[in-house]
């Protein structure tokens, strides 16, 4: 019991034990199988190195049905790959670009999803054997036997042997996250119902004199109610809870099916829905609107609580339907409340707090309307039928799966992506290892392609540490191995005894105690295994020591080539980009927003290109934020500040959306002349977008973040004279969807102090200025 409560605290759920058992079961059986009753060293040897593959670097998750459905369809893959390698291996001109093809699509197409993602190991080493094993086309059909019958076994393997519980974690902890924000919606409405008739000190109603004042009284706001501010707390670290669930992952979690596109996109909504809910509510003053916003809450409230009980039991999302239809009725109820008979008063401060909290409620039936249509097509996608699951149908309104592929492969056909350089550095070592090794001559080349392989990461740096820790784990091996083949001799069987053994530590090994330990038991189970097949002593120890030394000395010189600068600058340079075209894409949400309330001003079109380039350097961004995860040993940065930067970024893009929302609806009439009040508008957006801009630049080079704008307190008070001037005194929804449109480019003001003091320590960090 004290080895497995050890084990646990390396090996979580005891995941790499489960791999290593199932492959120390099977691989032996297999490769006895064909080397001594068979007699075919061709498919023992790809039996042998398939199972390892199909059992030990890979593990999918969800349902034991995905499991086997993923694992059966890389072992079609993998069959086509072992046919292409071996006709590739033919001739060297054409082996090399096949390498380079093959793994550049392999290691690419890990973008579109997390399950190519965890498969790729395994698909590359179905090409590296073919391709750099002698053998003529005729040795296919023996080949392809081996590989198959790995391929049946493993997946009566997982679902059989020690199956993996099914989870999920991120669907879970999203419906954990949904049900405390219910719940906090649910504690502001008892409060402000409580409160009712009450005296309560108005907070924020009369400008404070500098910025300092203004977050002090937001900071007021938020813990004056303990019982809220308790509720808030919880509902935070739920957040928090949540980011880093789906950041755990060296990729993002998320596949090509319909539930886990969806469930993904319900991040960044819950995102903006705790930061709608952390702003500081206003005074608990009686008022006609208030009812009304206390019912969108309330409905709100509800459907997040039936949302996170469907999801988290995966039940009927039919039952949303009629929650989304309640939530509207009463947002457009709030909204002709606050519209019906509101003053355009003298009082500019008066009237634009009466908005404040109607504002906060349409921000918040946005969020959860988006929330309510991401649940309805996730549960929707996990309840369909066996046969609609391998179709691929997805649910009714539901995007189809090859635009999403689309989507997300076109996001990184950019320069500056993560993954095209992984991608482009990774095919372009591999393809040089098997050049290197067939103009060496060196035996078992194929050793050369998979060292490369193994010690190649995304820098440098750290590609010169793995050399190191591969070689001595190499060394330790080969001297482990040669002592056991001295010790055993002649006699085969007893490594048929020891084979089991050396399976199962070399696939716990890496994960239980380090690389150099994993690569050390992985050269001890070769050794027995040509041993078996081709008795070669000592002498095949001193070829590994060579082939991993030659396939590290490739790795870290593509490393350097392609890309000497490490995480720390592709996050800084991600980061720049992100926030520059979510800022695009909100200056466009404003434009389009203005031009549809002024009949004077031409109509802008809907800014769908800027949002399809926003959402695409959000995906980048998330690619360079999980390689700063990967690398942060040799990294000095505080975590905290990184992913407040990200969530920063992704609130701009989210407001963007919100504006977009607010103007879906708009009837305004035309001839009516808005211009002061467009041009009020514009005026703030343009030096919101200016930060953003000079922000994104300091980012990505050696300039300083500029501090945050300070309030524009006659700000309110130009624009309800603009209002008025351009409505005659109107009291139309047009003059609503303009303040509400001035509060969400006052949020982005506000934001400034979130993103300038997270983006110092990134900015300031010598390794961040290190040169390109």
């Amino acid at each position: 019991m004290t080895i497995l409560r050890w084990l646990r605290t390396r090996d979580a759920n005891l995941s790499a034990l489960r791999r290593s058992s199932r492959a120390a079961l099977v691989m032996p059986v297999l490769f006895a199988l064909y080397a001594e009753v068979v007699g075919d060293a061709n498919a023992a040897t790809f039996a042998a190195f398939g199972s390892m593959s199909l059992l030990i670097f890979v593990d999918f998750g969800g349902q034991i049905r995905d499991r086997v459905l993923a694992q059966g369809s890389l072992v079609l893959a993998g069959a086509v790959l072992i046919c292409l390698g071996t006709l590739a291996a033919q001739r060297i001109w054409l082996a090399v670009p096949a390498m380079f093809l093959v793994s550049f699509a392999v290691l690419f197409s890990a973008v579109v999803s997390s399950v190519f993602a965890s498969a790729t190991t395994a698909l590359l080493v179905t090409f590296v054997l073919p391709v750099n094993l002698p053998g003529a086309v005729s040795a296919i059909p023996d080949r392809l036997l081996g590989w198959l019958t790995a391929g049946l076994v493993s997946m009566i393997a997982i679902a059989v042997l020690w199956p993996a519980p099914t989870k999920d974690p991120l669907r879970l902890a999203t419906a954990r996250t949904l049900a405390l924000q219910a719940r906090t919606l649910r504690t502001e409405v008892a409060r402000i119902r409580a409160a009712q008739g009450a005296p309560t000190t108005q907070i924020n109603n009369t400008p404070p004199s500098d910025a300092q004042t203004a977050d002090a009284q937001t900071s007021d706001a938020q813990t004056a109610d303990p019982e809220i501010a308790d509720d808030l707390t919880d509902s935070a670290e739920a957040v928090a809870d949540l980011r880093r669930t789906f950041f755990s992952t060296p990729y993002r979690p998320t596949g090509l099916s319909t539930a886990t596109r969806t469930l993904v996109r319900l991040i960044d909504q819950i995102l903006l829905l705790q930061s709608v809910l952390e702003q500081p509510p206003l005074a608990h003053t009686p008022g006609r609107h208030v009812k009304a916003v206390c019912e969108v809450k309330l409905a709100a409230a509800t459907l997040l609580d039936h949302g996170a009980t469907v999801l988290g039991t995966v039940g009927d999302p039919a039952t949303l339907d009629a929650d989304l239809a309640q939530l509207r009725k009463t947002q457009r109820a709030m909204e002709e409340a606050m519209t019906s008979a509101l003053p355009l008063k003298e009082d500019h401060a008066e009237f634009v707090t009466s908005l404040e909290p109607g504002f906060r409620a349409q921000e918040m039936a946005f969020a959860i309307s988006e929330i309510s249509e991401n649940l309805r097509f996730t549960v929707a996608a996990r309840r369909r039928t066996w046969w609609q699951h391998v179709a691929g149908s997805p649910p009714p309104g539901a995007g189809s799966v090859l635009a999403s592929a689309q989507d997300r492969a076109g996001a990184h056909v950019e320069r500056h992506s993560v993954w095209l350089h992984n991608s482009v550095r990774g095919a372009a070592a591999l393809a040089l290892a098997v050049l290197v090794a067939d103009l060496t001559g060196v035996g078992h080349s194929f050793w050369v392609v998979l060292g490369t392989l193994s010690v190649l990461r995304s820098n440098a740096l750290t590609t010169g540490q793995n050399v190191v820790r591969a070689l001595a784990g190499t060394v330790v091996g080969i001297l482990i191995g040669v002592a056991l083949i001295f010790a055993v001799g002649s006699n085969t069987m007893a490594f048929w005894f020891i084979l089991p053994i050396a399976v199962l530590f070399a696939g716990l090994a890496p994960a239980a105690i380090s690389f150099a330990a994993g690569q050390a038991a992985f050269s001890v189970v070769i050794l027995i295994l040509f041993s078996l097949i081709q008795p070669a002593g000592w002498e095949l120890g001193l070829v590994r020591i060579e082939d991993v030394a030659l396939g590290a000395v490739v790795s870290l010189v593509i490393g350097v080539v392609f890309w000497p600068r490490g995480a720390v600058p592709a996050l800084r340079q991600a980061l720049s980009e992100a926030l520059s075209d979510s800022a695009r894409y909100l200056g466009s949400s404003v434009a389009y927003a203005v031009s549809r309330c002024d009949a004077l001003a031409p109509r802008a079109d809907r800014p769908t290109g800027e949002a399809r380039e926003a959402a695409a350097s959000a995906r980048r961004l998330d690619d360079a934020f999980r390689g700063f995860l990967t690398e942060r040993g040799t990294k000095q940065l505080p975590l905290a500040e990184v992913t407040a930067l990200i969530s920063a970024v992704a609130l701009i893009r989210l407001t963007a959306e919100s504006i977009l929302d607010l103007w879906r609806d708009d009837q305004s009439e035309p001839g009516v002349d808005r211009t002061a009040a467009r041009a009020e508008i514009i005026a703030a957006t343009d030096q919101v977008l200016a930060w953003d801009q000079q922000a994104a630049q300091a980012l990505a080079g050696p300039d300083d973040i500029p501090a945050p704008l300070t309030p524009d307190h006659s700000a309110n008070a130009r624009l309800v004279d603009a209002v008025r001037r351009d409505l005659g005194g109107a009291e139309t929804a047009v003059a609503v969807r303009l303040i509400w449109t001035a509060d969400h480019l006052d949020a982005i003001r506000r934001l400034q102090q979130s993103l300038s003091a997270p983006a110092e320590p990134i900015n300031q960090s010598t390794l961040a200025k290190s040169p390109a």
